[in-house]
């Protein structure tokens, strides 16, 4: 998989689920302004690419908690550092 065909939207929503842990999508849009559809499409794709993981939140159980995928994320770190670079975009992935 190549980090390049996914969505900028999909990477800042990886950044946010490293550095802030498990994520609600309601959380994921407070903390970066991105409308809800976007977020559940960017979530949809991380998921398809085994970057984030999906776990049920026994506080609110409509409210599906998602969390990156470390381990998957230190295999492509090669690629998403030459991703950052050719686009543009810094951040970092801890």
């Amino acid at each position: 998989m190549k980090i390049g065909t996914l969505p900028r939207s999909a990477m800042i929503i990886l950044e946010k689920l490293v550095c802030e842990g498990p994520l609600t999508p309601s959380g994921l849009h407070e903390k970066s302004n991105i409308p809800l559809r976007t977020i559940s499409h960017a979530l949809k794709e991380l998921r398809k690419h085994d970057l984030c993981k999906r776990q049920d939140n026994l506080a609110d159980m409509r409210q599906p908690l998602y969390y990156a995928d470390r381990q998957k994320i230190e295999q492509l770190k090669i690629d998403l550092n030459r991703w950052r670079t050719e686009r543009r975009v810094y951040f970092r992935i801890l």
